[in-house]
């Protein structure tokens, strides 16, 4: 995924602490090939299974699995996503019941897939968890709500959608949770300026992090 330099975004030569010259290598885990071990096939020949008899291929469901520190995160095609999460919670061998929300991602290197949606599921029958992941581009960050299958995902989707700006069609009422309705722009984006606004406070202004933290 590229190559982190520095911390705050310091860049001049007045740092004493080191941190300007810190160099962190940032990689995502790749497609993982079976087996995959544990109960994890299992789930996946079930998903598999469901996806061919509703004359579907697997392959445009199904982007890859990856199994890395004992979690399975399964990637799924975003306008399969609702059939899938259907699947999950309501076929007998799988029974994910439970989604404990979605939370945002944004790669803004990962082209054409900068946006993703990560969906932690639970089945409390099996006692099992795994991880959804849909992706969309920032050009068009759509994906199908879930909230007609986990109610629970309600305001998930809503803070979602007010921090990392990804639309969920479908919902029954989008809105900003944390941020004015009129604010423009998701703060948890990379791409978004560190801080945000200068905030005064007693008569006193405190600038945005970026800038108080530089030494120039």
């Amino acid at each position: 995924m590229g190559t982190r330099h520095g911390l705050f975004g310091v860049h001049d030569d007045g740092d004493t602490t080191g941190f300007t010259q810190m160099q962190q290598h940032r990689q995502m885990p790749g497609e993982s090939g079976r087996p995959y071990g544990s109960w994890f096939d299992e789930v996946v020949d079930i998903l598999e299974e469901l996806i061919e008899q509703s004359d579907l291929e697997i392959s445009q469901v199904i982007e890859r699995v990856v199994v890395d520190n004992d979690e399975l995160t399964i990637f799924i095609a975003r306008e399969h996503l609702p059939q899938v999460a259907r699947w999950l919670r309501d076929d007998q061998d799988l029974r994910f019941e439970i989604c404990f929300g979605v939370n945002g991602v944004h790669y803004p290197h990962d082209t054409g897939k900068e946006l993703h949606a990560a969906y932690m599921l639970y089945s409390a029958t099996h006692n099992r968890q795994l991880r959804l992941e849909v992706t969309c581009p920032e050009s068009d960050p759509r994906i199908p709500s879930l909230v007609a299958t986990y109610p629970g995902n309600d305001w998930w989707e809503r803070e979602t959608w007010d921090l990392m700006g990804i639309i969920f069609t479908g919902h029954p009422g989008l809105t900003r949770t944390a941020l004015p309705d009129d604010w423009v722009g998701h703060p948890q984006r990379k791409d978004y300026p560190l801080g945000g606004i200068p905030v005064q406070f007693k008569g006193a202004t405190v600038p945005p992090a970026d800038s108080r933290r530089s030494y120039s």
